[in-house]
């Protein structure tokens, strides 16, 4: 099916939705900035829009535990001058998951919309299907962490799962995506991929090159740790050479991408040195596949550079050219002074020396060689 059927697209998205992404601590308006920005260039359009439900707390037992999802629950009510907890503290809420009013609802929306555009995929009402609010990658079963209450990765890829045979996840945020690998280490239906900044006292701390899974998901669990600066050509050829025979391996019969927007130029972190352009052109590569494909969002901290990056990616997907100058729109005055779409390199030095990617290309090569050897299935649905 065509990209270009506004009906095989679909946008995950309702304003109750955004305004309750907008009340999340740290990342306030940023929601608003993509979706405004995806209607500033008629986008929407082009997609079928849907709005999603949250989740119930049975659904998202279906991951976390229930100690986890009752205690998240009962923070819910919480108020500002309330202290944590030591039991709010014990499943990570507090320091880098803040606690707020309506945290709980906030997170079952998050994880509703994800398992929303799943179900538009196994349900094959759409090719394609987008959350860009969604893609909390850190948190684990018992453990909210790294702004991520739950992990509706995980909880979307295991609705898939119902469906399709195999199932990649490509995870392209500056943070090592350790929640989902963490949550499928041990199968070989769902193999991990992330490209990642590795770095002594980096957050997570995870995703070293050696780490490629256990017992029968050995081998499905490909890391590729880089250091700062990495530039789009450095990036974009290490990620075609991996994906492509990443791909030519395992085969899968869906795609979940995580394409956090923090390993672009300016952005806080201040790790990498992507552009949207890099971004495109490994997205460019999934695309090409045609498989039923979910893309989510997750990190991304220079708001504005955030909605450029998403609204730009939206545009890959639908194939539709977009002006470089920024149109006209609520948040118009946010994108000065130049009101520039895309993004300029910054000068800053690429730490990643030619030994080093050569290095962590042959390790990558040598661990997918591993499943081409023994793993041999069609590409098929279940039915």
């Amino acid at each position: 099916m065509s990209t270009t059927d506004e009906k095989q697209v679909g946008y995950v998205c309702s304003e109750e939705y955004i305004d309750l992404c907008c009340k999340m601590p740290r990342l306030e308006d940023r929601a608003k900035l993509v979706h405004h920005l995806i209607q500033a260039y008629k986008l929407n359009d082009k997609m079928r829009i849907i709005k999603p439900k949250p989740a119930s707390a049975e659904e998202m037992c279906a991951f976390h535990s229930s100690d986890f999802i009752n205690t998240l629950k009962a923070c819910n009510d919480f108020d500002v001058d309330d202290e944590i907890s030591s039991e709010m503290a014990e499943y990570g809420l507090g320091y880098d998951c803040p606690v707020f009013p309506g945290v709980f609802k906030y997170a079952s929306y998050v994880v509703g919309a994800t398992v929303m555009a799943a179900k538009l995929l196994t349900s094959q009402q759409c090719d394609i299907a987008i959350n860009w609010f969604g893609g909390w990658h850190h948190a684990k079963r018992d453990m909210a962490a790294g702004f991520c209450y739950c992990n509706d990765v995980v909880l979307g890829i295991l609705h898939l799962k119902s469906v399709f045979e195999k199932i990649l996840y490509i995870d392209l945020d500056l943070h090592h995506g350790d929640g989902v690998e963490d949550a499928f280490i041990m199968t070989d239906k769902v193999f991990t991929l992330s490209f990642h900044k590795f770095a002594p006292g980096f957050f997570p701390g995870t995703g070293s090159v050696t780490a490629v899974g256990k017992g029968k998901g050995q081998n499905y669990t490909l890391n590729i740790p880089l250091k700062d600066g990495v530039t789009d050509q450095k990036y974009v050829d290490l990620f075609h050479e991996v994906f492509m025979n990443v791909m030519q391996a395992y085969q899968p019969n869906a795609i979940v991408c995580q394409l956090g927007a923090d390993g672009l130029v300016g952005d806080p972190m201040r790790s990498f040195n992507l552009t949207l352009l890099g971004l495109g052109k490994c997205l460019s590569d999934i695309i090409g596949f045609k498989l039923p494909t979910l893309y989510l969002g997750g990190g991304g901290y220079n708001f504005t550079n955030t909605a450029k990056c998403w609204c730009y990616l939206t545009s890959i997907i639908l194939r539709q050219k977009l002006d470089s100058q920024i149109p006209e729109h609520q948040f118009f005055d946010r994108y000065g002074p130049d009101f520039e779409l895309f993004l300029s390199p910054s000068n800053r030095s690429d730490t990643n020396e030619a030994s080093y990617v050569k290095e962590i290309r042959e390790k990558a090569l040598e661990n997918i060689s591993q499943i081409a050897k023994g793993y041999q299935i069609p590409r098929r649905r279940k039915r």
